[in-house]
Parts: C-alpha cells; structure tokens; sequence
C-alpha cells in the first residue's frame, strides 16, 4: 500500500506539480493562445457552419417533404438523395479532408473557410431530415385548411405549414448545434487550431498529455453543458406555450 502511494504521488508531483501548470499554461502565454484562442476559432467554426446547414438543410428539406406531399420536383429530390446519401454515409474528418486537399487545391485557400463549407454541407444532410420529418409529421388536415382558405400549396406551407414544423423541430435543431461543435475537434487535420488541435499541440511541446487534453475536455463539458441547459429551457418553454 505504501508503495502504491508513493507511486501515486510521484505520478501527480510529475504531472501535475506547479512547475508542470506553468510549462502547460503559463509559459509563452499557451492557455489563452491554445486554449482559450482554440474555444474561440471552435465556436466561430461551429456558429457559420450551422448556419450554413440550416440554410441548405431548409431548402432539401422543403424539396423532400414537397415531392412526398405532391409527387412533384422528381429530378430535384434524386439530387437531393444523392446528396443525402453520400453525406450522411461517409465520415465527416473525410469530407472535410476532401474538401481541403482535393476541392481546395490552392495553398492560399482559408482553412476556416475549408472548415465551415465542410461542416455545413455535413450539417445540412442532416437538419434537411430534421425540417422534412418537422413537416411531414403535421396533419394533413392542416394542408386541406389552407386550401380552405384559398391558399394554394406553397403559400400553406409558408404561412401554415412552416410556423409549426419550425416550432416542433427547434429543440431538434438546437441539438444539431451541439453535436456540431464536438465534431469542429477533427479540424485539425487540416492544420486549423481549434480547441483540441489547441491542447494537443501543449502536449506536443511540454510531453505532459494530462493537463492540456483534460483541460481541453473540461472546456468542451462545460460549454456542451450550458448549451444542453439553454436546450432544455426551450423546450419548457414550448412545451408551456403548447398547453396555453
């Protein structure tokens, strides 16, 4: 037992003395430049590449569910099935390193950019499922009441249809963000530092992998953390105005 301890504090004293918090952190200013500056380049990734998913996820999404209800836009909706398929069926880190090393050729081209074209057309396959199964999962009943009204279907779907599927897959969507800024840490295959490209290049420069990895892992907790709790007082929010 005794060894067993001095075995521990060995480990600690080698890993986590004061001397290795300040190489890892304090030393050439590493926290705030790998840390705190791979958080920010995360978030702004995570925010433009949702974005874009959002806005190319609504349009398949509309040309999906609109084939369903109609039958019609036939040549639109194989491409987007094409489009689907071969985005949700391969991994992300090989979209992204694709779009990086065989799409962006030239040396000049931005990485954030890279990044976010990546993570948004990877996004949009799948918030394009979460808006078409939002609108197909309203009543039909819904459909024949613009048309009562005098709307044909594109205005139904606009002022009927749209208001409440938004509503229903909100929750869905803000989830979507979350799940996107995990996925943001394979950036760093195209050199881009992001947080976990951040804490590894610590690693790399101090031989210590505790500190900067479960820092980096801590940082990813909390922000996952508060984002899921925000999520969550949505949907008590919707769900009080659903019983109004």
């Amino acid at each position: 037992m005794a060894k067993w301890l001095s075995g521990a504090a060995e480990w600690w004293g080698r890993y986590f003395s004061p001397e290795q918090f300040y190489l890892n952190f304090v030393e050439d200013d590493r926290f705030f430049k790998y840390i705190i500056g791979g958080l920010k380049t995360t978030v702004i990734i995570t925010i433009f590449a949702v974005l874009l998913g959002i806005i190319l996820g609504f349009i398949v999404g509309i040309v999906r569910s609109t084939h369903e209800k109609t039958g019609k836009l036939k040549f639109l909706n194989a491409i987007c099935r094409v489009y689907l398929s071969v985005i949700r069926g391969t991994p992300v880190v090989v979209q992204l390193m694709i779009m990086y090393y065989c799409i962006f050729i030239s040396p000049d081209a931005s990485k954030m950019m890279v990044a976010v074209l990546a993570f948004g057309i990877n996004s949009g396959a799948y918030v394009a499922e979460i808006f078409r199964s939002g609108i197909m999962s309203i009543d039909n009943g819904q459909f024949e009441a613009g048309r009562s009204l005098g709307f044909n279907y594109r205005q139904t779907v606009i002022y009927i249809i749209m208001p409440q599927a938004v509503k229903n897959v909100l929750p869905a969507l803000c989830n979507e963000f979350i799940a996107l800024l995990k996925e943001t840490s394979v950036s760093g295959f195209i050199a881009i530092n992001e947080l976990t490209k951040g804490g590894d290049i610590i690693r790399s420069r101090t031989y210590n992998p505790y500190l900067p990895l479960f820092t980096v892992a801590v940082f990813y907790w909390i922000t996952v953390t508060v984002l899921t709790a925000l999520v969550g007082r949505l949907e008590k929010k919707l769900r009080k105005n659903d019983v109004r």
